[in-house]
């Protein structure tokens, strides 16, 4: 492969890689939401658990 053509596929791929790792470095920066979801989720388990565990009232005959 010709050396300037070697460079520039070098130069390419290097800004490519500096792009993901830019991104990568914003994405863990950015707090997902995962408390919220995390809460909300619990909260129906929660909810679940409780509509599960009462008992139905017996019918009146």
């Amino acid at each position: 492969m010709h050396p300037e053509t070697h460079l520039a596929l070098h130069h390419t791929r290097a800004a490519e890689l500096h792009a993901q790792a830019d991104a990568h470095r914003l994405a863990l920066t950015a707090k997902p939401p995962r408390e919220l979801r995390t809460r909300l989720g619990w909260t129906l388990v929660e909810l679940g658990l409780r509509l599960a565990a009462t008992a139905p009232k017996p019918a009146v005959a």
